[in-house]
């Protein structure tokens, strides 16, 4: 499916740019027969149905993906950022005996027990051209339910699971979202996600090849990096995560002209503070369309759109996707009220690798899929995200969002950045925490913040303490790990 779409795009423009990264550009024609080089590669190599890939966003990375496809083998992209513990615990929860990568990655590889194959040892070139003298290799016979990529999850929760994406869940994903966000071939995108995580994977890797479109790649991310791309390149349309975001905004040399020909700037990953969109906005010019996904969901579930813009919330749903929001106990709630999301669509994902237990709590037999997220849908179905379900605080028999007292926080002006999690307390079964890092050339007393959430917030709901941090624990993409902050409250 993914390799029909590559072939056509090779057919139809065969000298169009497709993808490039510092060190190359090639077209769709060149795309194609990289990846039926990958494809003998591979087959060469290994039976092994599933093939691991450790690499940056890059050329490689790409046809590699798109290799691994054409052999008719399930990706499994690799968390280069993992230690080698971490890493070969996905490695032999996946199954795989192989890794594709590049020689960069060698040294965290020698310390694990999978077998890994360079680029730079494969002599690509003379590959490549004897590639161009073999006639085309069929594409795979594959079902639309077929697994296409095992994603694992970054461990926010605990333990990474494998998340089974089929063929039919992230085609039809992408598709939404070229419709949703009015995508056309004519775009070209700006990719600084990791592959790994699946919203670079789906829509900054596939989506431009079921598009048509040209992404370049920026293999390690560099606010300069990206602002020289921005400024210098035909770039139009770049995804990313807030923090990045903050990053670009905080250039001393970015100005808006510099951001002029960006049509669509997408948010998502992890909440967006309203401050936050304001300082893009205000220092860039970028008006930020916050979206909201999961891996789980292949991962586009809502987003706003352009011209249909409602800030503060996620958007509405894309097309295809369904959503219900439920009670503690399952039942549904009617419209306006806050509960749990619960999500049915052709992105939902086929299940968690060799986990059926943990696939039927969260996947029913309807193919609802609990998100553990806490929302609230408004009359025109846009989606505000209050929480976390797991997240919720008790205090006092009260319930208590972080989400919600960190948009509080955050209208402070000494406030940047902010992550409330719960501290046990005998007396009123949870304590509210937060950890906030400060602006710049700003100061601010913890006493002076809770002061603020009292004018703002009931009382239950108010900071016990405020820890003033120059940094937050994050994940790969920027995410903030509020469990390693709870773990810091439970340590000595």
């Amino acid at each position: 499916m993914f390799i029909e779409c590559l072939v056509d795009a090779a057919r139809r423009y065969p000298n169009r740019l497709s993808v490039g990264d510092p060190f190359r550009e090639i077209t769709f024609g060149q795309l194609a027969r990289f990846a039926r080089v990958i494809r003998r590669v591979v087959r060469k190599h290994t039976d092994c149905p599933r093939v691991g890939i450790m690499m940056p966003a890059s050329v490689a990375g790409l046809g590699s993906l798109f290799g691994v496809l054409w052999a008719g083998r399930t990706a499994v992209p690799l968390n280069f950022l993992l230690q080698p513990r971490e890493l070969n615990a996905v490695v032999e929860d996946a199954g795989i005996d192989l890794v594709l990568a590049t020689h960069h990655f060698e040294p965290l590889l020698s310390e694990t027990s999978v077998r890994a194959l360079y680029m730079k040892e494969l002599s690509l070139k003379r590959l490549f051209v004897l590639e161009y003298l073999r006639p085309r290799p069929a594409v795979p016979n594959v079902a639309p339910d077929d697994t296409a990529v095992i994603v694992y999850t970054s461990g926010s929760t605990g333990q990474p699971r494998g998340v089974c994406l089929t063929y039919n869940n992230l085609l039809s994903n992408c598709r939404a979202a070229i419709e949703h966000f009015q995508l056309e071939p004519d775009h070209h995108l700006l990719g600084f996600l990791p592959p790994f995580h699946v919203f670079g994977l789906t829509v900054l890797t596939l989506l431009p090849v079921v598009l048509g479109a040209r992404v370049t790649f920026i293999p390690r991310f560099s606010p300069q990096t990206v602002h020289e791309s921005i400024r210098c390149k035909d770039v139009s349309v770049i995804m990313a995560v807030p923090s990045m975001y903050a990053a670009i905004a905080r250039l001393k040399s970015a100005k808006p002209a510099d951001f002029a020909r960006i049509k669509l700037a997408v948010s998502g990953g992890e909440p967006l503070p309203m401050n936050l969109y304001q300082e893009v906005l205000d220092k860039t010019g970028m008006n930020l369309l916050e979206g909201y996904g999961m891996t789980e969901t292949s991962p586009v579930i809502s987003a706003n759109q352009p011209g249909a813009q409602r800030v503060g919330t996620v958007g509405r749903p894309i097309p295809g996707v369904e959503i219900q929001v439920r009670d503690t106990e399952g039942k549904l709630l009617p419209a306006g009220q806050t509960g749990e999301l619960y999500v049915r669509g052709p992105g939902v994902m086929k299940g968690y690798y060799n986990r059926p237990e943990e696939t039927a709590a969260v996947l029913d037999s309807q193919g609802w899929l609990r998100t553990g997220d806490i929302v609230h849908v408004d009359a025109d179905g846009y989606i505000a995200i209050t929480g976390r379900a797991k997240d919720m605080l008790i205090v006092g028999g009260e319930n208590v969002y972080p989400r919600e007292v960190e948009s509080v926080l955050e209208q402070h002006p000494a406030v940047r950045e902010s992550a409330v999690v719960g501290r046990p307390d005998p007396s009123r079964g949870e304590s509210v925490i937060a950890f906030v890092i400060l602006r710049d050339h700003t100061t601010a007393a913890a006493h002076e913040i809770r002061e603020f959430c009292r004018n703002h917030l009931a009382g239950h709901k108010v900071p016990r303490e405020v820890h003033i941090v120059d940094d937050l624990p994050r994940g790969p993409t920027g995410k903030i790990l509020k469990r390693e902050l709870r773990a810091k409250l439970e340590t000595p």
